[in-house]
């Protein structure tokens, strides 16, 4: 018989707010290159620009401070001063020491899914701040394994199942981005609940992910993680008899 026998959960803009301080950061920075040049465009150029860093700095806060650092030399021709590249640099250090605030009900939706299966920590971002944000969620000591990623692609979570033993069709994973906690998840038979954010980068946006798909739920407050759960371990439960 096949059933669910463990659960992953994404971690920013899953459990906890992330997106929405990296929102006001891109504010900020718009908001000093605009003392240089009039366009509408500098969140696209700078998007254009963290998009071909990534292979080289990763995700998380780091990579955007350097990505906006040489955004904002090449959008103003490097008329930008010093004074306000350091501006850019506190940006980011802001970033860095930004409290962790739990969504409406997610405490409580993890605690009683733990109570049902198996549950792991699967985030991507800076090793650094993702550590301290996983000290200071409170939540820790529920996870069975908290994995920090560079990447959340099909290789990955391959690998993560192999090294859980688990197969993936025993795998449900929640997390709010269909392109890192969804589409990879489905592409090897697993499940996906996909929990919609207020907000997403744009990078987390492109994603061919099928939204008929049988193996996908949407469900969009915590309170109703437990139950889609429940209901989804008793479709695979059933389809292995």
């Amino acid at each position: 018989m096949t059933a669910i026998r463990m659960v992953g959960f994404d971690a920013d803009d899953t459990l906890w707010r992330s997106e929405d301080y990296f929102h006001g950061a891109q504010q900020e920075f718009e908001r000093i290159v605009a003392h240089y040049v009039d366009l509408d465009d500098v969140g696209d150029r700078l998007y254009a620009i963290e998009k071909n860093n990534i292979a080289l700095f990763g995700y998380g806060v780091k990579g955007m401070a350097l990505s906006m650092v040489e955004a904002a030399v090449e959008i103003t021709d490097a008329r930008i001063s010093a004074r306000d590249l350091h501006r850019i640099v506190g940006i980011a250090k802001e970033l860095l020491a930004h409290p962790v605030e739990l969504l409406p009900g997610v405490r409580e939706a993890i605690e009683a899914v733990a109570a049902d299966f198996e549950i792991v920590l699967i985030t991507k971002g800076d090793l650094f701040h993702q550590e301290k944000k996983v000290r200071d969620c409170g939540l820790a000591g529920l996870f069975r394994r908290i994995e920090i990623v560079s990447e959340k692609d099909v290789p990955t979570y391959r690998r993560l199942l192999e090294e859980f033993g688990c197969e993936a069709d025993e795998f449900a994973m929640v997390g709010n981005s269909l392109r890192s906690d969804i589409e990879p998840v489905l592409a090897l038979g697993g499940w996906g609940i996909h929990v919609p954010y207020h907000l997403t980068w744009a990078h987390e946006a492109e994603t061919s992910v099928d939204h008929a798909a049988p193996r996908l739920r949407v469900v969009p407050t915590a309170t109703e993680w437990p139950q889609a759960l429940r209901a989804i371990a008793a479709e695979a439960a059933e389809a292995g008899k």
